[in-house]
This record gives structure tokens, C-alpha cells and sequence, in this order.
């Protein structure tokens, strides 16, 4: 039986649909439009079966399989979404709030039976942030962390609390994908001179110094991202501080860490300084790729001793995918870089396609392992919406462009469980392409987004802009260039006070280009704000997402 096609959500201004993947790309007749403006969240179950999504009314619950509709749940302000591994539980978040008597607002994280639609639980969960427990993929156990604590639920009780991780103070945990025993990560923030650290531990052993399988203390630490490979055999950390002392680098200073369930630890070695863009476990879980050090950075593939396997050499780049089945990887240069791609062949390190996709804020291959999906969207760029859907070896099979009065806040792709999809022998003959092969023209004068399409002037600001002195993008690694939904409260004022402001810059940098554009000479302080622009907005991005 061939295997099934992947559907492709789309989210934006012209409401919620979904579109048939390759070949057809014709629009899902299963899934009827959500013509609504007001779609704030949408989700897939694990295994593509389900999807939920909030269009300001309803939060729907559609059977994919059957093109039918589960459950509507009476939450209008639902903002986030997200299914149990299993497809038991739905979990939603709305907004905190308090009530206007300054008394404490009502919970407002709820976990819904699938079966029978009722709520299981609400909880009180103020921070957007971390805000969904976390499963492991049997569903036997369930976790949230409750006051610096991991609160663990068994067989989805969530009455009773089954056991507590209590540190210092948890600041952070993730549990391992796979089948049990299920293994925890946790960070605990360094405080009064202490350093940071994060351990390992194996469900439910908790007890005393000695039951962590393995720990990695370490300085320099306001922030980590912890990320087990798909064995759950070890973990990647990367350790990150809001600010730079020696002043080298905007966004701080980033270390990387390997920590092994066995217990071995080490600092991986990056032989250029900078910052660390982005880490990515291969699927196969014995390697994993780092893209770091000032532009044009260095991507290199260590392997589980962290010692160098394959050095990619330097170049615009601030990303890097591996493909589902871990056979192809591709190197990307997205955000304030011009969205040059490679696409490499891991297994013998060979370079198949090198296609340019300008302009892209998100970037995710197809369950497929064949097809690759790049989008420019709002609120991360207003101007030039809309996707492509490329074949690995170059080619754009579709494009799609939204109106010009319109925005796309999100697309992404149905997913399948591991095995549904072959993996294919790598080709390097591009396959036929709908549209002309884009290839690369000649070096030009970077233009920022909104100069494009407009009479080129002899501003000063054109050539500031084309030095390539400024930070490349740093983002979350392993978690694909997302895009948030439209204006809403995180939950936390301070924060929204942080948004507001940043999003007062930015309306003040745009007024600067729009004079600069029309000719006007700029002040260098003028400049300079100008050339801001790409911070603030990583900065934006990263508030409104909750990072």
C-alpha cells in the first residue's frame, strides 16, 4: 500500500485550511475552511490522526482519518494546544487573570478526556511559558513543574500526585522520548555563587545524592536548553547568559554540554568563538550538528565522544535539519540571513542542491523525509507572505503567495509516527520543479525587507546595511524558526510591558527606513537604530513565544 500524503495547515488572516502535499497541493476537501480571523491555535497529535485548533469562538477537535468533528469545548480564549502522546488527553491554556477584585483568577490550564469530552483537571498555570504538562510517549506518567518542583501523575490520575522531584530550586525539566523506563533532565539555576547544573535521573528514583544517573555543573548559565537524543541515551545542553562581559557578543555568551544516561559528561569543544546558533541531534542519536562562531560560522558534525566527524567549513548559516530519517541535512542561513540553504548528503558527506529561500521565518521538512517547506510570515515579516514547497535536490514543486492585504501566520505539516514513510536512496539530479529552479544571481547590496520592491536610493544606510559586521540570528535550537500568533497578554504584565516597548522601536525604526527609502539623509545615530532592527526582533520573537 503507498504510503499516505501529508497535509499542510495554514493559518492566517484568510482563516484556517489545509492542503493536500505533493503532488496536488490542491486545497483538502476533508478538512472544511475555518474562514474566521480570529484563529490563535492549532495542533496535531502525534501521529497527524487529530487536530484541534481555537478560532476565538470554540476550541474544535477534527478527526483527520474520518473528516469528522470529535468535540467542541465552549474555550474562547484559548491561545495554546497540545495532545498526549496517545491521543487520550487534550490539554488547552488560556490567559491568566486575576478577577477585578484583585482576588486569584480561575485555573486555566484544563487536560479534556478524548473519550468522553469531560475536563480531567484544570490547574492554576500564570506563565505562557512551559505551560504544558509533560508526557511520556505511553502516557504511564505525567509531569509538571508546580513552585520549583516536578509534580508526576501516573496513568493520567491527575487527582493524586504519584511523586515529587524536589531540588533547590527546578527551574526547567524535560522527560526522554521512547518507550520506559522514562528518564528526567533538570536544570537548577546557580544562585549566591553557586554554579548551575543539570541532572539526570530515572523515574522514579529520586532519592538521595546517588540515584542521579549522571550531573554536569557549570557557570555562566541564566538560561539552558536541554535536548535528548531519540534513544534517550544522552542529553545536549546548551547553557546561554543574557549578556556578555567581554562585550563580543549582543546575544551573550552560549556553551555547549554532554551529559550520558551512563554517566559520562563533557564540554564540547567549538573550535571558532561566537555564539551557538543552533544543535541538532541526528535521528540515528550517536551524532549530533552544531552551527556557531561569528559570521560566517562553522557547522560541524561531533560524534557521542564529542571529538569531530565531519567539519562543514564556514558559511551564512544559523541552522541546521536533519531530515526524518537522518540522511539528509540541511544547513540554513534564515532570520537577518539572506536564506541560503545546503543540502547535504550525511552518509557520505556529499553536497546535493543549494537553493536560496530569501525572506524565510520558518523552515520544516515533511514527514516524507523528501520535501522540505519554507514560509515568510507575520507577524515576523507583514509584507511578502506566504510558502513554497521544495524537493530536497532544489526544486520549487508550489509556491503560494497571500494577497497582499493579507497575513499568513503559520503553516506546517501533518505528522506521522516513525516508519510510515520508506527512507529513499538520496538523488542528486534535481527532479522537475512547477517553477523555475531559482538560481543564484549575482552578490547585491543587502536591502532590508521593507525597501524591497521600492527605487533603490544612495542612502548611506544601504551600504551600513550591507557590512556583515551584525550577529547573525541565535534561536532556540531544535525548535524550527516558529511563528507566533497575533497580539494577545502572555500572562505576565512585566512581560507585556517588554513587548509593548520593543514593538514601539521597531514602528520607529520602520518610520526611519520609510524616510531613508524616500531619499532623506539619516542621522548616524539614526543608523545605528536602524541596525538594531534584527535584535530587537529576535527579541520580540523570543518574549511573545515564551522562551
Amino acid at each position: 500500500m503507498a504510503p499516505p500524503t501529508p497535509l499542510l495547515a495554514v493559518r492566517g488572516s484568510e482563516g484556517l485550511y489545509m492542503v493536500n502535499g505533493p503532488p496536488s497541493f490542491t486545497e483538502s476537501v476533508a478538512f472544511q475552511r475555518d474562514s474566521g480571523k480570529n484563529c490563535k491555535a492549532v495542533a496535531f497529535s502525534k501521529d497527524g490522526s487529530l487536530f484541534a485548533w481555537c478560532n476565538g469562538e470554540k476550541v474544535n477537535v477534527f478527526n483527520v482519518t474520518r473528516a469528522e468533528l470529535l468535540h467542541s469545548f465552549d474555550l474562547p480564549k484559548t491561545v495554546c494546544l497540545e495532545f498526549s502522546p496517545k491521543n487520550n488527553v487534550l490539554a488547552t491554556w488560556q490567559a491568566y487573570a486575576t478577577a477585578k477584585d484583585g482576588t486569584a483568577g480561575v485555573p486555566n490550564l484544563q487536560l479534556h478526556d478524548l473519550r468522553t469530552g469531560k475536563c480531567l483537571k484544570s490547574f492554576v498555570q500564570k506563565k505562557m511559558q512551559n505551560w504544558c504538562p509533560c508526557w511520556a510517549e505511553d502516557e504511564s506518567i505525567c509531569a509538571r513543574n508546580v513552585n520549583n518542583e516536578v509534580h508526576f501523575f501516573e496513568n493520567n490520575n491527575f487527582n493524586t500526585i504519584a511523586n515529587k522531584l524536589h531540588l533547590q530550586k527546578v527551574s526547567d525539566f524535560v522527560l526522554s522520548p521512547g518507550a520506559q523506563p522514562t528518564k528526567v533532565a533538570v536544570y537548577v539555576p546557580g544562585s549566591k555563587g553557586a554554579p548551575s547544573f543539570v541532572r539526570l535521573y530515572q523515574y522514579p528514583n529520586f532519592g538521595g545524592p546517588q540515584s542521579a544517573l549522571a550531573n554536569k555543573s557549570f557557570f555562566k548559565a541564566d538560561k539552558v536548553t536541554m535536548l535528548w537524543n531519540k534513544k534517550a541515551t544522552a542529553v545536549l545542553v546548551v547553557a546561554s547568559t543574557e549578556v556578555d562581559k567581554s562585550g563580543a557578543s549582543y546575544y551573550g555568551e552560549q556553551t555547549l554540554h554532554y551529559l550520558a544516561a551512563s554517566g559520562e559528561s563533557a564540554v564540547v569543544q567549538l573550535p571558532k568563538n561566537g555564539p551557538i546558533y543552533d544543535v541538532a541531534w541526528s535521528p540515528n542519536s550517536v551524532e549530533f550538528c552544531a552551527v556557531y562562531g561569528f559570521m560566517p560560522a562553522k557547522a560541524t558534525v561531533f560524534n557521542l565522544k564529542c571529538d569531530p566527524v565531519f567539519d562543514f567549513g564556514t558559511g551564512p548559516r544559523n541552522a541546521a535539519y536533519y531530515s526524518p530519517h537522518g540522511h539528509i541535512l540541511v544547513l540554513a542561513g534564515f532570520g537577518n540571513l539572506r536564506g541560503q540553504m545546503e543540502v547535504w548528503d550525511v552518509k557520505n558527506y556529499k553536497l546535493i542542491s543549494k537553493p536560496v529561500a530569501s525572506d524565510s521565518t520558518y523552515f520544516a521538512w515533511c514527514p516524507d523525509g523528501e520535501h522540505i517547506v519554507t514560509a515568510t510570515c507575520a507577524p515576523r515579516l507583514r509584507v511578502g507572505n506566504g510558502y513554497k514547497i521544495w524537493h530536497y535536490t532544489g526544486s520549487v514543486l508550489h509556491a503560494h503567495e497571500v494577497p497582499a492585504d493579507q497575513e499568513m501566520w503559520q503553516v506546517f505539516w501533518q505528522p506521522f509516527l516513525d516508519g510510515v514513510f520508506p527512507e529513499r536512496a538520496v538523488r542528486y539530479q534535481a527532479v522537475p520543479g512547477e517553477l523555475p529552479r531559482a538560481a543564484p544571481g549575482p552578490a547585491q547590496a543587502y536591502r532590508p525587507p521593507a525597501l524591497r520592491n521600492r527605487p533603490a536610493t544612495s542612502s548611506k544606510l544601504e551600504a551600513k546595511a550591507d557590512a556583515p559586521q551584525g550577529p547573525a540570528q541565535v534561536r532556540t535550537p531544535q525548535n524550527a524558526l516558529q511563528n507566533t500568533v497575533p497580539a494577545m497578554t502572555t500572562g505576565d504584565p512585566e512581560v507585556d510591558k517588554k513587548i509593548k516597548n520593543l514593538k514601539k522601536k521597531l514602528k520607529a525604526i520602520e518610520q526611519l527606513k520609510e524616510q531613508a527609502a524616500a531619499g532623506k539623509q539619516l542621522e548616524k545615530n539614526q543608523v545605528e537604530k536602524i541596525q538594531k532592527e534584527a535584535a530587537l526582533l529576535k527579541e520580540l520573537e523570543d518574549l511573545e513565544l515564551g522562551v
